[in-house]
């Protein structure tokens, strides 16, 4: 039994209790239309009317059809305030659980029963004190339905507060969980483009120094400075990085990587042995900090895979142009490369762009593959 439905019983035999001690006071009828009625005949509508408030929650229609009959029968008797009052609770419960049409219904017809109350009340009196007879039509009909009314719509109100607050609660956690994601993400694209291009050279290098090892020492030597200037720029970069990921490790702000830097980038590539050829056209100019540091990555990510998969030479542009800073590098492709690729640098480079809301695409025709990206730079005018 659920506690619930203890309670609907604990109060049902409260309440009939109750009526009988009425009836043990002499408390029976307000009025008399059979007065010659034994009292005990009141006693079966009083414990109809209790079993209805019973069922207020389990069978609501059912308990109010059934506290209708009881209380019909009461009045026929005579009616007893107990059962009366027994009966407005009825009515409350059964507007409160029953269907918003059920307590629509009830409270038509309470008015309409009090209004004819307050007609036919001065015709039987013959004067305006018959008016009396609405008064305990309103409080039997009408008050209880009212009440029950305001307080559903104060449960109702609650409710839909709850589900509210639930709802904030989901998609809290659910912005939560895609701020994670993108933070990983974010995360996963920054050591790619911090990492893997200078290991990638690096490697690249190792292996043509084991090639070479014996037979051009110079040549050697020449591959071991370019793996020991890569190692000491990645893991100078890794720390720039570290110091931006920590909160307050250090008051002055880490030096970003920007595209002003792209002629050191390119020495270091020349030094990793690819010709390249910068060509820039438009006046350059400060840039947004996102703007700077995925055009930086971009040339930076191209050249790696150039010198992985390439032949040797690559041409860069910049070109500075109003409102947008546009990148392009291409370079002739023998599709081999020393070191393997997961394709994580394009995905990178995309997702970059499209962050910024700019323009990205790469390709080749089987001879020359060619990277172009565009990036808006609408926040350095807007300041």
């Amino acid at each position: 039994m659920s506690r619930a439905l203890r309670r609907d019983l604990t109060l049902a035999g409260i309440s009939l209790a109750g009526g009988l001690i009425m009836f043990a006071l002499g408390i029976v009828r307000t009025f008399q239309p059979a007065p010659d009625a034994p009292t005990w005949l009141f006693v079966p509508p009083l414990v109809a009317v209790c079993v209805a408030l019973a069922l207020r929650r389990v069978a609501t229609r059912t308990g109010f059809a059934l506290g209708t009959v009881a209380v019909a029968a009461d009045l026929a008797l005579g009616s007893s305030l107990g059962t009366l009052l027994i009966y407005t609770q009825v009515l409350y419960d059964t507007c409160l659980y029953g269907s918003a049409r059920m307590w629509r219904i009830l409270l038509r017809v309470g008015i309409g029963v009090s209004a004819l109350a307050a007609v036919v009340g001065p015709i039987l009196a013959g004067s305006w004190r018959g008016l009396a007879l609405a008064v305990p039509a309103t409080l039997l009909l009408v008050l209880p339905v009212v009440t029950a009314i305001s307080v559903r719509q104060y449960r109702d109100q609650a409710a839909a507060e709850r589900a509210r607050a639930e709802q904030t609660a989901r998609l809290v956690e659910l912005d939560r969980r895609q701020a994670v994601t993108a933070e990983r993400t974010r995360m996963a694209r920054e050591l790619h483009d911090v990492i893997a291009n200078h290991l990638s050279a690096a490697a690249i290098h190792a292996t043509a120094a084991l090639s070479l090892h014996k037979r051009d020492p110079d040549a050697v030597e020449q591959a071991l400075k370019v793996i020991r200037e890569n190692s000491v720029q990645g893991l100078a970069e890794m720390r720039q990085m570290i110091d931006l990921l920590r909160e307050g490790a250090s008051d002055d702000e880490p030096i970003r990587a920007r595209l002003a830097e792209l002629d050191q980038l390119i020495a270091r590539a020349r030094g990793a042995g690819l010709t390249v050829r910068l060509e820039t056209t438009g006046e350059p100019r400060p840039l947004p900090v996102g703007v700077d540091l995925a055009a930086y990555r971009i040339v930076q990510e191209s050249l790696t895979n150039a010198l992985k998969h390439g032949t040797g030479r690559a041409d860069v542009a910049v070109a500075y142009r109003t409102g947008v800073v546009s990148l392009t590098v291409e370079n002739p492709i023998n599709g081999r490369s020393a070191v393997p690729g997961a394709g994580a640098g394009l995905i990178g480079m995309r997702e970059r762009a499209a962050l910024l809301h700019g323009h990205f695409d790469a390709g080749g025709d089987g001879v020359r593959w060619r990277v172009h990206a565009e990036l808006p730079t609408v926040a350095e005018e807007a300041a």
